[in-house]
């Protein structure tokens, strides 16, 4: 099945809902979005840099269980001591194998990497994006993708990875203390996965956002620097500002 087609399936499932759903993916006998709200998910991070280090912690005081992985594993090692036992250090490959979600929060130009070193991992399972396409670091695949839209990229990029497009338009100085005020601050997101969507809701809110659905991947171009998002808005503000987007 080619990248087009998977892409129309999972908008179609997108368009036929008006509130998201229960997810129906069902791991060891309990849907998976159970799993979510059960605060029991195993959660795999590739990229263990500022983003990936302040959602990582959260989700760790949270009470999932989290494997960080990155370039350095003498700084995923250290992580993993000071956060305590629900957090582990580990490979990329080895995080994406053990997480029942994976969050990939690396450059954009390394996305081809990710899709080579790491797609039989996490094809079929639900992928938080929170990577930006920027010229000036990304080179062409950085316009390729901005011309194309970052959502839409992602989905070519990493081919069946159920992806959740998130924690792009907000800064990451202060996403480490957004648990101490939960809901005050709008977590955009967009996504044609249902299913992911509702996997992807209870984390973001663990986090310490509300998240608010602003539509499918090809509005993930909006989540980026630089666009009316972009920036810290309270839940209200953000679907407002998302009513405006075309």
């Amino acid at each position: 099945m080619n990248n087009k087609r998977i892409h129309q399936q999972h908008r179609r499932r997108f368009l036929g809902i008006t509130g998201v759903a229960a997810a129906t993916v069902v791991l060891n006998g309990l849907p998976l979005a159970a799993r979510a709200a059960s605060r029991r998910m195993k959660i795999g991070i590739v990229g263990s840099g500022k983003v990936g280090t302040a959602i990582g912690s959260s989700w760790v005081r949270a009470g999932h269980t989290v494997m960080f992985s990155s370039r350095s594993i003498d700084h995923d090692e250290a992580l993993a001591a000071r956060l305590g036992d629900n957090a582990l250090a580990g490979t990329p490959r080895q995080a994406a194998e053990f997480g029942e979600v994976v969050m990939i929060s690396v450059p954009y130009h390394a996305l081809p990497d990710v899709r080579k070193d790491l797609g039989d991992l996490i094809e079929g399972k639900v992928v938080i994006d929170t990577c930006n396409p920027f010229v000036w670091r990304d080179g062409e695949l950085a316009t390729w993708a901005r011309e194309k839209g970052a959502g839409l990229a992602s989905l070519e990029l990493l081919p069946g990875a159920r992806i959740v497009r998130a924690f792009n338009a907000i800064g990451y100085v202060n996403m480490g203390n957004a648990y101490q005020q939960p809901g005050r601050i709008g977590m955009p997101i967009a996504s044609d996965d249902a299913d992911a969507i509702a996997i992807a809701l209870p984390l973001i809110r663990d986090v310490g956002y509300e998240p608010v659905m602003i539509g499918g991947m090809e509005m993930g171009k909006y989540l980026m620097p630089g666009t009316p998002l972009a920036g810290e808005h309270t839940p209200k503000e953000v679907r407002e500002i998302a009513a405006t987007l075309k």
